[in-house]
Protein backbone atom coordinates (compact mmCIF):
# COMPACT_ATOMS: atom_id res chain seq x y z
CA UNK A 1 0.00 0.00 0.00
CA UNK A 2 2.75 2.37 0.29
CA UNK A 3 1.48 3.74 3.68
CA UNK A 4 3.48 1.75 6.29
CA UNK A 5 6.74 3.16 4.59
CA UNK A 6 5.69 6.76 4.85
CA UNK A 7 4.96 6.22 8.45
CA UNK A 8 7.50 4.78 9.77
CA UNK A 9 9.88 8.00 8.15
CA UNK A 10 7.51 10.06 9.57
CA UNK A 11 7.81 8.83 13.24
CA UNK A 12 10.95 8.55 13.59
CA UNK A 13 12.04 11.82 12.36
CA UNK A 14 9.29 13.23 15.26
CA UNK A 15 11.12 11.30 17.91
CA UNK A 16 14.23 13.31 16.96
CA UNK A 17 15.71 9.73 15.81
CA UNK A 18 18.83 10.71 13.60
CA UNK A 19 17.75 8.09 11.46
CA UNK A 20 18.41 7.27 7.88
CA UNK A 21 14.81 7.95 7.24
CA UNK A 22 14.95 11.07 8.97
CA UNK A 23 17.81 12.31 6.36
CA UNK A 24 15.42 10.90 4.06
CA UNK A 25 12.88 13.07 5.00
CA UNK A 26 14.94 16.29 4.91
CA UNK A 27 16.26 15.56 1.05
CA UNK A 28 12.51 15.13 0.57
CA UNK A 29 11.68 18.53 1.84
CA UNK A 30 14.73 20.35 0.40
CA UNK A 31 13.47 18.64 -2.87
CA UNK A 32 9.47 20.20 -2.37
CA UNK A 33 11.14 23.97 -1.50
CA UNK A 34 14.56 25.59 -0.88
CA UNK A 35 12.98 27.09 2.65
CA UNK A 36 12.42 23.80 3.66
CA UNK A 37 15.89 23.28 4.80
CA UNK A 38 14.94 24.83 8.20
CA UNK A 39 12.13 23.02 8.57
CA UNK A 40 14.31 19.66 8.14
CA UNK A 41 17.37 21.62 10.43
CA UNK A 42 14.37 21.87 13.17
CA UNK A 43 13.35 18.86 13.24
CA UNK A 44 16.28 16.50 12.98
CA UNK A 45 17.98 19.09 16.10
CA UNK A 46 14.66 18.66 18.42
CA UNK A 47 12.94 22.27 17.23
CA UNK A 48 15.92 24.18 18.93
CA UNK A 49 18.92 26.36 17.69
CA UNK A 50 19.21 27.14 13.76
CA UNK A 51 17.67 29.13 11.58
CA UNK A 52 13.60 30.37 12.62
CA UNK A 53 11.14 28.12 11.09
CA UNK A 54 8.95 30.97 9.57
CA UNK A 55 6.73 27.91 7.90
CA UNK A 56 5.75 26.42 11.21
CA UNK A 57 4.31 29.63 12.02
CA UNK A 58 1.95 29.17 9.09
CA UNK A 59 -1.98 28.12 10.61
CA UNK A 60 -2.75 24.44 9.60
CA UNK A 61 -5.36 25.60 7.35
CA UNK A 62 -3.07 27.74 5.84
CA UNK A 63 -0.51 25.18 5.26
CA UNK A 64 -3.42 22.65 4.11
CA UNK A 65 -4.24 25.07 1.17
CA UNK A 66 -0.92 25.30 -0.16
CA UNK A 67 -0.90 21.09 -0.30
CA UNK A 68 -4.14 21.53 -2.10
CA UNK A 69 -2.53 23.33 -4.76
CA UNK A 70 -0.20 20.55 -5.14
CA UNK A 71 0.03 17.61 -7.68
CA UNK A 72 -0.60 13.88 -5.32
CA UNK A 73 3.08 13.20 -6.02
CA UNK A 74 4.33 16.09 -4.16
CA UNK A 75 1.81 16.08 -1.35
CA UNK A 76 3.13 12.49 -0.85
CA UNK A 77 6.67 13.90 -0.71
CA UNK A 78 5.44 16.68 1.69
CA UNK A 79 3.73 14.59 4.24
CA UNK A 80 6.84 13.07 4.74
CA UNK A 81 8.51 15.98 6.14
CA UNK A 82 7.39 16.14 9.69
CA UNK A 83 4.67 14.71 11.53
CA UNK A 84 2.46 17.99 11.29
CA UNK A 85 2.33 18.00 8.01
CA UNK A 86 1.69 14.47 7.36
CA UNK A 87 -1.58 15.11 9.49
CA UNK A 88 -2.55 17.84 7.30
CA UNK A 89 -2.00 16.69 4.27
CA UNK A 90 -3.96 13.22 5.53
CA UNK A 91 -6.90 15.51 6.64
CA UNK A 92 -6.91 17.93 3.89
CA UNK A 93 -7.58 15.10 1.14
CA UNK A 94 -11.27 15.25 0.29
CA UNK A 95 -10.74 13.32 -2.79
CA UNK A 96 -9.43 9.74 -2.85
CA UNK A 97 -8.90 7.34 -5.37
CA UNK A 98 -8.20 3.33 -4.83
CA UNK A 99 -7.33 0.75 -6.31
CA UNK A 100 -10.34 -1.73 -5.59
CA UNK A 101 -8.32 -4.91 -5.33
CA UNK A 102 -9.42 -7.88 -2.72
CA UNK A 103 -6.28 -7.36 -0.81
CA UNK A 104 -7.46 -3.51 -0.37
CA UNK A 105 -9.61 -4.97 3.08
CA UNK A 106 -7.00 -5.12 5.72
CA UNK A 107 -5.64 -1.65 4.86
CA UNK A 108 -8.93 0.15 5.23
CA UNK A 109 -8.79 1.33 8.89
CA UNK A 110 -4.99 3.00 8.48
CA UNK A 111 -5.85 4.60 5.27
CA UNK A 112 -9.15 5.92 6.47
CA UNK A 113 -7.88 6.97 9.93
CA UNK A 114 -5.18 9.13 8.24
CA UNK A 115 -7.85 10.50 5.25
CA UNK A 116 -10.45 11.58 7.62
CA UNK A 117 -12.01 14.12 5.49
CA UNK A 118 -12.60 11.96 2.12
CA UNK A 119 -16.36 13.20 0.57
CA UNK A 120 -15.42 11.62 -2.97
CA UNK A 121 -14.07 8.38 -3.83
CA UNK A 122 -13.12 6.10 -6.54
CA UNK A 123 -12.57 2.61 -5.87
CA UNK A 124 -11.48 1.15 -9.54
CA UNK A 125 -10.56 -2.73 -9.85
CA UNK A 126 -8.75 -3.89 -13.48
CA UNK A 127 -11.04 -6.19 -15.15
CA UNK A 128 -8.74 -9.38 -14.66
CA UNK A 129 -8.52 -8.68 -11.03
CA UNK A 130 -10.56 -9.71 -7.93
CA UNK A 131 -12.57 -6.85 -6.92
CA UNK A 132 -13.26 -5.76 -3.27
CA UNK A 133 -16.10 -7.21 -1.48
CA UNK A 134 -19.45 -5.82 0.21
CA UNK A 135 -17.14 -6.26 3.62
CA UNK A 136 -14.72 -3.69 2.42
CA UNK A 137 -17.43 -1.00 0.87
CA UNK A 138 -19.16 -1.56 4.15
CA UNK A 139 -16.21 -0.91 6.14
CA UNK A 140 -15.13 2.17 3.84
CA UNK A 141 -19.47 3.80 4.42
CA UNK A 142 -18.83 3.42 8.35
CA UNK A 143 -15.58 5.27 7.76
CA UNK A 144 -16.92 7.68 5.46
CA UNK A 145 -20.77 8.86 6.60
CA UNK A 146 -20.25 12.18 4.62
CA UNK A 147 -19.80 10.78 1.54
CA UNK A 148 -20.94 12.57 -1.70
CA UNK A 149 -19.40 11.15 -4.69
CA UNK A 150 -18.82 7.62 -5.13
CA UNK A 151 -17.35 6.32 -8.34
CA UNK A 152 -17.50 2.29 -9.06
CA UNK A 153 -15.30 1.10 -12.24
CA UNK A 154 -15.29 -3.54 -12.29
CA UNK A 155 -15.94 -4.13 -9.18
CA UNK A 156 -17.80 -7.38 -9.76
CA UNK A 157 -17.38 -8.79 -6.48
CA UNK A 158 -19.99 -5.95 -4.69
CA UNK A 159 -23.36 -7.44 -4.11
CA UNK A 160 -27.23 -5.91 -3.73
CA UNK A 161 -26.56 -6.49 0.25
CA UNK A 162 -23.48 -4.54 0.15
CA UNK A 163 -24.54 -1.61 -2.05
CA UNK A 164 -27.87 -1.40 0.62
CA UNK A 165 -25.82 -1.41 3.68
CA UNK A 166 -23.49 1.21 1.86
CA UNK A 167 -26.72 3.30 1.14
CA UNK A 168 -27.76 3.42 4.54
CA UNK A 169 -24.63 4.09 5.73
CA UNK A 170 -23.71 7.15 3.55
CA UNK A 171 -27.14 8.92 3.04
CA UNK A 172 -25.57 12.41 1.96
CA UNK A 173 -24.41 10.79 -1.51
CA UNK A 174 -24.98 13.55 -4.46
CA UNK A 175 -23.32 11.69 -7.35
CA UNK A 176 -22.72 7.62 -7.85
CA UNK A 177 -20.87 6.50 -11.35
CA UNK A 178 -20.98 2.74 -11.62
CA UNK A 179 -19.21 0.88 -14.22
CA UNK A 180 -19.29 -2.76 -15.16
CA UNK A 181 -20.15 -3.56 -11.74
CA UNK A 182 -22.96 -6.95 -11.30
CA UNK A 183 -25.40 -5.73 -8.67
CA UNK A 184 -28.84 -5.66 -9.31
CA UNK A 185 -32.14 -3.34 -8.74
CA UNK A 186 -32.25 -4.21 -5.32
CA UNK A 187 -29.11 -2.33 -4.91
CA UNK A 188 -29.81 0.75 -7.54
CA UNK A 189 -33.50 0.89 -5.40
CA UNK A 190 -31.61 1.04 -2.20
CA UNK A 191 -29.51 4.03 -3.36
CA UNK A 192 -32.31 5.92 -4.60
CA UNK A 193 -34.59 5.44 -1.02
CA UNK A 194 -32.01 6.18 1.06
CA UNK A 195 -29.64 8.99 -0.80
CA UNK A 196 -32.77 11.69 -0.88
CA UNK A 197 -29.93 14.47 -1.99
CA UNK A 198 -28.30 12.84 -5.20
CA UNK A 199 -28.27 14.84 -8.00
CA UNK A 200 -26.09 12.78 -10.75
CA UNK A 201 -26.59 8.83 -12.03
CA UNK A 202 -24.23 7.40 -14.30
CA UNK A 203 -24.70 3.69 -14.76
CA UNK A 204 -22.55 1.65 -17.37
CA UNK A 205 -23.01 -2.11 -18.08
CA UNK A 206 -24.80 -3.14 -14.48
CA UNK A 207 -24.40 -7.24 -14.90
CA UNK A 208 -27.07 -7.47 -12.23
CA UNK A 209 -30.49 -7.14 -14.16
CA UNK A 210 -30.55 -10.22 -16.53
CA UNK A 211 -34.35 -10.21 -17.57
CA UNK A 212 -36.05 -7.38 -17.93
CA UNK A 213 -39.73 -8.36 -17.89
CA UNK A 214 -39.19 -10.38 -14.27
CA UNK A 215 -36.20 -7.30 -12.97
CA UNK A 216 -38.52 -4.81 -9.97
CA UNK A 217 -38.74 -1.34 -11.70
CA UNK A 218 -36.11 1.25 -10.48
CA UNK A 219 -36.46 4.06 -8.80
CA UNK A 220 -37.62 7.07 -8.43
CA UNK A 221 -37.26 6.66 -4.22
CA UNK A 222 -36.70 9.41 -2.17
CA UNK A 223 -34.19 10.99 -5.00
CA UNK A 224 -37.04 11.37 -7.23
CA UNK A 225 -36.79 15.11 -6.48
CA UNK A 226 -33.01 15.96 -6.38
CA UNK A 227 -31.81 13.71 -9.59
CA UNK A 228 -30.71 16.78 -12.17
CA UNK A 229 -29.03 13.92 -14.23
CA UNK A 230 -29.25 10.76 -15.69
CA UNK A 231 -26.58 8.80 -17.90
CA UNK A 232 -27.29 5.42 -19.27
CA UNK A 233 -24.30 3.67 -20.83
CA UNK A 234 -24.29 0.44 -23.02
CA UNK A 235 -27.44 -1.11 -20.72
CA UNK A 236 -29.33 -4.22 -21.97
CA UNK A 237 -31.59 -3.07 -19.32
CA UNK A 238 -32.01 -0.20 -19.93
CA UNK A 239 -35.39 0.41 -20.26
CA UNK A 240 -35.58 -1.07 -16.24
CA UNK A 241 -35.07 2.51 -15.42
CA UNK A 242 -37.77 4.22 -16.98
CA UNK A 243 -39.79 4.41 -14.24
CA UNK A 244 -36.66 6.83 -12.69
CA UNK A 245 -36.72 8.86 -15.56
CA UNK A 246 -40.26 9.58 -15.59
CA UNK A 247 -40.03 10.27 -11.64
CA UNK A 248 -37.41 12.61 -11.51
CA UNK A 249 -39.05 15.57 -11.89
CA UNK A 250 -36.51 17.95 -11.41
CA UNK A 251 -34.46 16.33 -14.14
CA UNK A 252 -31.89 18.75 -16.33
CA UNK A 253 -30.07 16.38 -18.59
CA UNK A 254 -30.65 12.83 -20.14
CA UNK A 255 -27.78 11.28 -21.76
CA UNK A 256 -28.32 7.64 -23.24
CA UNK A 257 -25.66 5.55 -25.10
CA UNK A 258 -26.21 2.16 -27.12
CA UNK A 259 -29.63 1.16 -24.58
CA UNK A 260 -31.86 -0.97 -26.85
CA UNK A 261 -35.37 -0.70 -26.97
CA UNK A 262 -37.41 1.84 -28.48
CA UNK A 263 -37.37 5.18 -26.52
CA UNK A 264 -40.11 6.73 -28.27
CA UNK A 265 -42.70 5.72 -25.97
CA UNK A 266 -40.12 7.33 -23.24
CA UNK A 267 -39.72 10.47 -24.29
CA UNK A 268 -43.35 10.99 -25.26
CA UNK A 269 -44.42 10.38 -21.31
CA UNK A 270 -41.42 12.17 -20.33
CA UNK A 271 -43.18 15.64 -21.90
CA UNK A 272 -45.85 15.49 -19.22
CA UNK A 273 -43.98 14.35 -15.87
CA UNK A 274 -40.78 16.15 -16.81
CA UNK A 275 -40.51 19.75 -17.48
CA UNK A 276 -37.31 20.73 -16.80
CA UNK A 277 -34.98 19.02 -19.46
CA UNK A 278 -31.73 21.57 -21.16
CA UNK A 279 -29.55 18.78 -22.42
CA UNK A 280 -30.41 15.60 -24.01
CA UNK A 281 -27.61 13.24 -25.26
CA UNK A 282 -28.86 10.13 -27.85
CA UNK A 283 -26.61 7.94 -29.47
CA UNK A 284 -26.96 4.53 -31.41
CA UNK A 285 -30.55 4.36 -30.11
CA UNK A 286 -34.21 3.02 -31.63
CA UNK A 287 -35.22 6.47 -32.31
CA UNK A 288 -37.49 8.23 -34.66
CA UNK A 289 -39.02 11.40 -35.28
CA UNK A 290 -41.56 10.75 -32.97
CA UNK A 291 -39.39 11.22 -30.21
CA UNK A 292 -37.59 13.94 -31.31
CA UNK A 293 -41.09 15.54 -32.13
CA UNK A 294 -41.32 15.02 -28.14
CA UNK A 295 -37.99 16.26 -27.13
CA UNK A 296 -38.83 19.59 -29.18
CA UNK A 297 -41.99 20.73 -26.49
CA UNK A 298 -38.70 21.45 -24.00
CA UNK A 299 -38.52 25.41 -25.43
CA UNK A 300 -35.54 25.64 -22.91
CA UNK A 301 -33.26 23.18 -24.40
CA UNK A 302 -29.79 24.17 -24.83
CA UNK A 303 -28.06 21.01 -25.59
CA UNK A 304 -28.75 18.62 -27.98
CA UNK A 305 -26.58 15.70 -29.10
CA UNK A 306 -27.69 13.43 -31.97
CA UNK A 307 -25.34 10.73 -32.78
CA UNK A 308 -26.16 7.63 -34.92
CA UNK A 309 -29.60 7.80 -34.66
CA UNK A 310 -30.41 6.71 -38.34
CA UNK A 311 -34.49 7.33 -38.25
CA UNK A 312 -34.02 10.60 -37.52
CA UNK A 313 -34.51 13.34 -40.31
CA UNK A 314 -34.80 16.73 -40.85
CA UNK A 315 -38.80 16.62 -39.87
CA UNK A 316 -37.33 16.23 -36.63
CA UNK A 317 -34.26 18.97 -36.57
CA UNK A 318 -37.19 21.00 -38.16
CA UNK A 319 -39.26 20.21 -35.04
CA UNK A 320 -36.52 20.96 -32.15
CA UNK A 321 -35.51 24.49 -34.04
CA UNK A 322 -38.84 25.50 -34.32
CA UNK A 323 -39.51 25.24 -30.77
CA UNK A 324 -36.16 25.21 -28.65
CA UNK A 325 -34.96 28.24 -29.69
CA UNK A 326 -32.45 28.40 -26.89
CA UNK A 327 -30.27 25.58 -28.24
CA UNK A 328 -26.41 26.93 -27.53
CA UNK A 329 -24.82 23.16 -28.48
CA UNK A 330 -25.54 20.81 -31.54
CA UNK A 331 -24.22 18.11 -32.35
CA UNK A 332 -25.44 15.61 -35.41
CA UNK A 333 -23.61 12.40 -36.10
CA UNK A 334 -25.37 11.66 -39.67
CA UNK A 335 -23.44 8.28 -40.00
CA UNK A 336 -23.47 8.87 -43.67
CA UNK A 337 -27.45 8.11 -44.23
CA UNK A 338 -28.41 11.69 -45.69
CA UNK A 339 -31.49 12.10 -43.67
CA UNK A 340 -30.37 15.23 -42.19
CA UNK A 341 -29.29 18.02 -44.75
CA UNK A 342 -29.87 21.49 -45.36
CA UNK A 343 -33.54 21.63 -44.53
CA UNK A 344 -32.67 20.83 -40.99
CA UNK A 345 -29.52 22.99 -41.33
CA UNK A 346 -31.60 26.49 -42.53
CA UNK A 347 -34.19 25.76 -39.93
CA UNK A 348 -31.46 25.77 -37.20
CA UNK A 349 -29.63 29.19 -38.98
CA UNK A 350 -33.73 30.69 -38.95
CA UNK A 351 -34.64 30.25 -35.12
CA UNK A 352 -31.61 29.53 -33.10
CA UNK A 353 -29.59 32.21 -32.71
CA UNK A 354 -28.03 31.58 -29.51
CA UNK A 355 -25.95 28.90 -31.43
CA UNK A 356 -22.80 29.20 -30.31
CA UNK A 357 -21.26 25.29 -31.08
CA UNK A 358 -22.04 23.43 -34.13
CA UNK A 359 -20.72 19.87 -34.78
CA UNK A 360 -21.70 18.07 -38.20
CA UNK A 361 -20.36 14.65 -38.77
CA UNK A 362 -21.23 12.42 -41.44
CA UNK A 363 -23.70 15.30 -42.69
CA UNK A 364 -23.65 17.15 -46.25
CA UNK A 365 -24.37 20.49 -45.54
CA UNK A 366 -24.24 23.08 -48.70
CA UNK A 367 -23.08 26.38 -49.10
CA UNK A 368 -26.70 27.24 -49.05
CA UNK A 369 -27.20 26.06 -45.22
CA UNK A 370 -23.35 26.71 -43.87
CA UNK A 371 -24.20 31.02 -45.06
CA UNK A 372 -27.20 31.11 -43.60
CA UNK A 373 -25.94 29.56 -40.21
CA UNK A 374 -23.16 32.18 -40.14
CA UNK A 375 -25.09 35.10 -41.12
CA UNK A 376 -28.01 34.41 -38.45
CA UNK A 377 -25.98 32.55 -35.91
CA UNK A 378 -23.71 35.75 -35.14
CA UNK A 379 -22.37 34.05 -31.10
CA UNK A 380 -21.32 30.86 -33.24
CA UNK A 381 -17.71 29.84 -32.14
CA UNK A 382 -16.93 26.31 -31.97
CA UNK A 383 -17.29 24.66 -35.54
CA UNK A 384 -16.47 20.92 -36.54
CA UNK A 385 -17.24 19.43 -40.12
CA UNK A 386 -15.81 15.91 -40.88
CA UNK A 387 -16.80 13.16 -43.14
CA UNK A 388 -18.73 15.83 -45.10
CA UNK A 389 -18.42 15.37 -49.16
CA UNK A 390 -20.17 18.46 -49.80
CA UNK A 391 -17.63 20.78 -47.54
CA UNK A 392 -15.40 21.81 -50.03
CA UNK A 393 -13.19 24.92 -50.94
CA UNK A 394 -16.54 27.14 -51.45
CA UNK A 395 -17.87 26.30 -47.87
CA UNK A 396 -14.84 27.23 -46.28
CA UNK A 397 -14.63 30.35 -48.20
CA UNK A 398 -18.23 31.10 -47.05
CA UNK A 399 -17.21 30.77 -43.51
CA UNK A 400 -14.09 32.71 -43.53
CA UNK A 401 -16.28 35.69 -45.05
CA UNK A 402 -19.25 35.00 -42.79
CA UNK A 403 -18.39 34.08 -39.69
CA UNK A 404 -17.02 37.04 -38.05
CA UNK A 405 -16.74 34.89 -34.11
CA UNK A 406 -15.61 31.78 -35.25
CA UNK A 407 -12.55 30.62 -32.89
CA UNK A 408 -12.69 27.54 -32.99
CA UNK A 409 -12.68 25.58 -36.36
CA UNK A 410 -12.01 21.43 -36.90
CA UNK A 411 -12.00 19.82 -40.84
CA UNK A 412 -11.36 16.32 -41.18
CA UNK A 413 -11.68 14.23 -43.97
CA UNK A 414 -13.58 16.90 -46.58
CA UNK A 415 -12.58 17.73 -49.72
CA UNK A 416 -11.31 20.62 -49.00
CA UNK A 417 -7.35 22.24 -51.09
CA UNK A 418 -5.05 24.82 -50.27
CA UNK A 419 -7.26 27.29 -51.42
CA UNK A 420 -9.70 26.68 -48.61
CA UNK A 421 -6.64 27.72 -46.31
CA UNK A 422 -6.11 30.93 -48.35
CA UNK A 423 -9.35 31.83 -47.57
CA UNK A 424 -9.14 31.30 -43.34
CA UNK A 425 -5.80 33.26 -43.64
CA UNK A 426 -7.90 36.23 -44.57
CA UNK A 427 -11.19 35.60 -43.00
CA UNK A 428 -12.61 34.86 -39.34
CA UNK A 429 -10.76 37.58 -37.75
CA UNK A 430 -11.50 35.93 -34.08
CA UNK A 431 -10.11 32.51 -35.47
CA UNK A 432 -7.19 31.03 -32.63
CA UNK A 433 -7.33 28.20 -33.55
CA UNK A 434 -8.00 25.79 -37.05
CA UNK A 435 -7.16 21.91 -37.49
CA UNK A 436 -7.35 20.24 -40.31
CA UNK A 437 -6.67 16.09 -41.09
CA UNK A 438 -7.08 13.65 -43.49
CA UNK A 439 -8.12 16.21 -45.98
CA UNK A 440 -6.37 15.13 -49.16
CA UNK A 441 -6.11 18.42 -50.68
CA UNK A 442 -4.55 20.40 -48.15
CA UNK A 443 -0.64 20.12 -47.70
CA UNK A 444 1.87 21.49 -45.58
CA UNK A 445 2.04 24.68 -48.04
CA UNK A 446 -1.35 25.51 -47.09
CA UNK A 447 -0.66 25.15 -43.52
CA UNK A 448 2.32 27.02 -43.49
CA UNK A 449 0.70 29.87 -45.37
CA UNK A 450 -2.01 29.61 -42.66
CA UNK A 451 0.66 30.13 -39.74
CA UNK A 452 2.71 32.69 -41.43
CA UNK A 453 -0.37 35.08 -42.41
CA UNK A 454 -1.88 34.86 -39.01
CA UNK A 455 1.01 34.33 -36.49
CA UNK A 456 -1.26 34.50 -33.37
CA UNK A 457 -3.39 31.35 -35.07
CA UNK A 458 -2.57 27.95 -33.73
CA UNK A 459 -2.48 25.57 -37.29
CA UNK A 460 -2.43 21.72 -36.40
CA UNK A 461 -2.18 19.87 -39.58
CA UNK A 462 -2.05 16.23 -40.50
CA UNK A 463 -2.23 15.21 -43.82
CA UNK A 464 -1.82 11.50 -43.45
CA UNK A 465 -4.56 9.18 -44.07
CA UNK A 466 -4.77 5.86 -41.45
CA UNK A 467 -5.83 2.76 -43.03
CA UNK A 468 -7.19 1.52 -39.67
CA UNK A 469 -9.16 4.69 -38.49
CA UNK A 470 -12.80 5.23 -39.99
CA UNK A 471 -12.80 8.64 -41.80
CA UNK A 472 -16.21 9.39 -41.09
CA UNK A 473 -15.18 10.32 -36.96
CA UNK A 474 -17.37 9.30 -34.03
CA UNK A 475 -19.00 12.31 -31.73
CA UNK A 476 -18.41 10.39 -28.54
CA UNK A 477 -15.82 7.96 -29.26
CA UNK A 478 -18.72 4.93 -29.85
CA UNK A 479 -20.97 5.94 -26.72
CA UNK A 480 -17.47 5.18 -23.99
CA UNK A 481 -18.17 8.68 -22.91
CA UNK A 482 -20.79 10.08 -21.18
CA UNK A 483 -20.45 13.31 -22.20
CA UNK A 484 -19.62 13.30 -25.71
CA UNK A 485 -17.84 16.08 -26.96
CA UNK A 486 -17.74 18.66 -24.60
CA UNK A 487 -16.11 21.56 -23.13
CA UNK A 488 -15.21 20.69 -19.64
CA UNK A 489 -14.10 23.68 -17.06
CA UNK A 490 -11.03 25.63 -16.84
CA UNK A 491 -8.54 23.47 -16.21
CA UNK A 492 -6.73 25.85 -13.74
CA UNK A 493 -10.41 26.74 -12.39
CA UNK A 494 -10.72 22.66 -11.56
CA UNK A 495 -7.46 22.15 -9.78
CA UNK A 496 -8.51 24.74 -7.79
CA UNK A 497 -11.38 23.55 -6.47
CA UNK A 498 -11.11 22.01 -2.82
CA UNK A 499 -8.95 19.76 -2.30
CA UNK A 500 -9.03 17.88 -5.87
CA UNK A 501 -5.92 16.09 -5.92
CA UNK A 502 -6.38 11.85 -5.89
CA UNK A 503 -3.88 9.09 -5.12
CA UNK A 504 -3.58 5.25 -5.74
CA UNK A 505 -3.75 2.84 -3.29
CA UNK A 506 0.01 2.55 -3.26
CA UNK A 507 0.41 6.33 -2.59
CA UNK A 508 2.43 6.87 -5.77
CA UNK A 509 -0.22 8.05 -8.18
CA UNK A 510 0.61 10.78 -10.82
CA UNK A 511 -0.64 14.29 -10.73
CA UNK A 512 -3.96 14.89 -11.99
CA UNK A 513 -3.30 16.61 -14.66
CA UNK A 514 -1.02 14.42 -16.50
CA UNK A 515 -3.98 11.82 -16.05
CA UNK A 516 -6.25 14.18 -17.40
CA UNK A 517 -4.47 14.50 -20.45
CA UNK A 518 -3.38 10.91 -20.41
CA UNK A 519 -7.30 10.25 -20.29
CA UNK A 520 -7.78 12.79 -23.35
CA UNK A 521 -4.82 11.53 -25.68
CA UNK A 522 -6.33 7.50 -25.20
CA UNK A 523 -8.19 6.30 -28.34
CA UNK A 524 -10.85 9.01 -28.59
CA UNK A 525 -11.47 10.36 -32.07
CA UNK A 526 -10.11 13.59 -33.46
CA UNK A 527 -13.10 16.04 -32.64
CA UNK A 528 -13.88 14.71 -29.33
CA UNK A 529 -9.82 15.61 -28.24
CA UNK A 530 -9.91 18.76 -30.08
CA UNK A 531 -12.69 20.12 -28.79
CA UNK A 532 -12.35 19.08 -24.93
CA UNK A 533 -8.83 21.09 -25.91
CA UNK A 534 -10.17 24.02 -27.16
CA UNK A 535 -12.57 24.45 -23.93
CA UNK A 536 -9.28 25.61 -21.53
CA UNK A 537 -9.21 28.37 -23.31
CA UNK A 538 -12.38 29.72 -23.48
CA UNK A 539 -13.77 29.59 -20.34
CA UNK A 540 -16.45 33.10 -21.30
CA UNK A 541 -18.31 30.17 -23.64
CA UNK A 542 -17.64 27.26 -21.39
CA UNK A 543 -20.84 25.07 -20.90
CA UNK A 544 -23.25 25.44 -18.36
CA UNK A 545 -24.38 22.86 -15.84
Amino acid sequence: MGQATSTAAVASCAKGNRSSNCIKSRSVAASVSPMLNTVADDVGNGGEGGNRDYISDLPDECLASVFQSLSSADRNRCSLVCWRWYQIEGQSRYRLSLIAQSDLLPFIPSLFSRFDSVTKLALKCDRRSVSICDDALIHISTRCPNLTRLKLRACRELTDSGIQTFAMNCKSLKKLSCGSCTFGSKGMNAVLDNCANLEELSIKRLRGITDVETADPIGPGAASSSLKTICLKELYNGQCFSSLILGAKNLRTLKLFRCPGNWDKLLQLMVNQVTSIVEVHLERLQISDVGIQSIANYSNLEILHLVKTPECTDFGLVAIAERCRLLRKLHIDGWKVNRIGDEGLIAVAKCCPNLQELVLIGVNPTKLSLEMLASNCLNLERLALCGSDSVGDPEISCIAVKCVALKKLCIKSCPVSDHGMEALASGCPNLVKVKVKKCKGVTSEGGDLLRLTRGSLAVNLDTGQSENENPGASASNGGAQANGIEFPPIPNQTAAAGASTTIASSCTGRSASFKSSSRHLSGRSLVVHTLRRWSGTMGSTSARH
